[in-house]
């Protein structure tokens, strides 16, 4: 009989993104998009402010790529600059949402007893105010804006931080090595930061990129709803909800905008599944 070949342990082993294609697929889309941000910074095909009436909803061409809207200003233009505007209010979002979230999940995870029963029933009120409904009610106290919505989706973002820093620690705190350090004399606050949030902190990392994700979109649906970012900032939220009246004549208009805000959800998306894929402890032995 012959024996069955088995393959060389000294095969090539494939590229790590190339394992991760959801990694690899979500980080070029987020590469893209928070580059064309960026590039916003110093260039733009047009003025914001270029407008040319005689130009107005014009279909795509070599001279606007994407159109015009109907104010005669490149609708690339505006994609790129209300990309700033999108990654702006999730980045601050999701820091406020992880710093305050992650804080409490520690404290929790620590502290146990009625420590843990407050923040827990704390993140149970916060729950019961989706961001677009704590957006509407500081519209109301403090009128619409961006950092307004900013500050909602923060807050709605501090409980989903909260749990999973709370459920990820407290397995942490079970653990042998930390056992030790409260043997040594070391103090919760300092086992915390120095042993227990960098366990953990591969998952937060991932949380943070998902719950960016739901930031995007949210400011999108603040914006579209006017609780969001205010003329003449452009947004891609309103950039949707001032075409309305013209989709019959310029679906582009709606189109262009709507596929750049699912493009982008769905690449960060994408990246959060891939990091959750690649920092996995049990794909270590794959590796």
């Amino acid at each position: 009989m012959t024996a069955l070949a088995r393959p060389s342990a000294s095969a090539p082993r494939r590229p790590r993104l190339l394992r991760y294609p959801s990694l690899a697929v979500g980080g070029a889309i987020a590469t893209v998009v928070i580059g064309m941000a960026l590039l916003s910074l110093v260039w733009t095909p047009y003025s914001l402010m270029a407008m040319n009436m005689r130009q107005r909803l014009q279909a795509p061409s070599l001279q606007h790529l994407l159109g015009t809207d109907q104010f005669g200003r490149d609708l690339l233009s505006l994609l790129m600059i209300g990309a700033q505007n999108s990654l702006a209010v999730g980045v601050v979002a999701v820091v406020i949402g992880l710093v305050i979230g992650t804080a409490l999940g520690l404290l929790a995870a620590a502290r146990r007893g009625w420590v843990d029963e407050v923040v827990m029933r704390f993140c149970d009120f916060v729950f019961a105010f989706p961001a677009v409904l704590s957006a509407v009610m500081l519209a109301a106290a403090l009128g619409p804006g961006t950092g307004n919505a900013m500050l909602a989706i923060g807050i709605y973002n501090i409980p989903i931080f909260a749990r999973i820093a709370r459920g990820a620690a407290k397995s942490v705190w079970a653990r042998e090595f930390v056992t030790a350090a409260r043997t040594a004399g070391k103090g919760i606050i300092r086992i915390s930061v120095e042993h227990v949030l960098p366990n953990i902190l591969n998952i937060i990392v991932v949380q943070a990129t998902i719950s960016f994700a739901t930031a995007v979109l949210a400011e999108a649906a603040l914006s579209y709803l006017g609780l969001g970012t205010q003329p003449p900032a452009p947004s891609w939220g309103r950039m949707l909800h001032e075409s309305q009246t013209f989709l019959s004549r310029a679906a582009y208009l709606s189109i262009i905008p709507g596929l750049t805000i699912v493009v982008t959800v769905l690449g960060l998306n994408l990246l959060g599944d891939g990091l959750r894929d690649l920092l996995d402890p049990r794909q270590s032995a794959e590796r």
